[in-house]
């Protein structure tokens, strides 16, 4: 029961995007598609379940004074790992996302769990909370994501779904992320405030 609360928490409670307003950089970034924000956020949600399951493993071996680079680099080995399998396997979304896959070194979200949660509890309920953040962060960018697509070009996951003529090129570009995201920020505390 406490790993699903602890699960839950990420989801909603402490969504990183809609709460917490953490790991904007890949929020804005890479949302300019459903497709894309999904995979940014199953990218992120691996490197963060992983680096969480070890550092709680290893949170009595590592002392106090070089804790944050022993996170660092528990995290950009995942970060490693995770570019050579895409690269392999995937490497047209591989390119895609670019620049923003080694980027998920320095992403808050996964030093902050570190330092908050991992460090501080053993590998279960670690992996629960990497889980529960991950796929929030997953969540909020797929739905950034459609949201975008469906606005600027009519397409959901590259499938037309609107006339062309319904496009608005802005929600493709820099601004459009911002505008998308501040609305679903508002619905998403609205609907908070209706729960409490």
């Amino acid at each position: 029961m406490k790993n699903i609360k602890i699960f839950l928490n990420g989801l909603i409670k402490e969504n990183p995007t809609f709460v917490l307003l953490l790991g904007m950089c890949p929020t804005l970034g890479t949302t300019s598609s459903a497709i894309n924000g999904m995979s940014m956020g199953l990218a992120t949600t691996f490197v963060l379940i992983c680096s969480n399951v070890v550092i709680a493993l290893l949170r009595n071996l590592i002392p106090d004074k070089v804790h944050i680079p022993a996170y660092i680099v528990v995290i950009a080995s995942f970060v490693t790992a995770l570019q050579m399998i895409m690269q392999a396997f995937l490497p047209e979304l591989y390119k895609t996302l670019g620049l923003f896959i080694p980027l998920i070194v320095v992403n808050c979200i996964i030093l902050g769990r570190a330092e908050a949660f991992a460090a501080k509890n053993g590998p279960v309920p670690s992996f629960f909370d990497g889980l529960g953040m991950g796929l929030g962060f997953t969540c909020a960018l797929t739905l950034l994501g459609a949201l975008r697509e469906l606005l600027g070009t009519g397409s959901f996951f590259g499938l037309h779904v609107l006339p062309a003529s319904t496009n608005m090129l802005v929600f493709v570009l820099a601004p459009g992320a911002f505008i998308t995201l501040g609305f679903l920020i508002a619905a998403f505390n609205a609907l908070n405030a209706k729960k409490n």
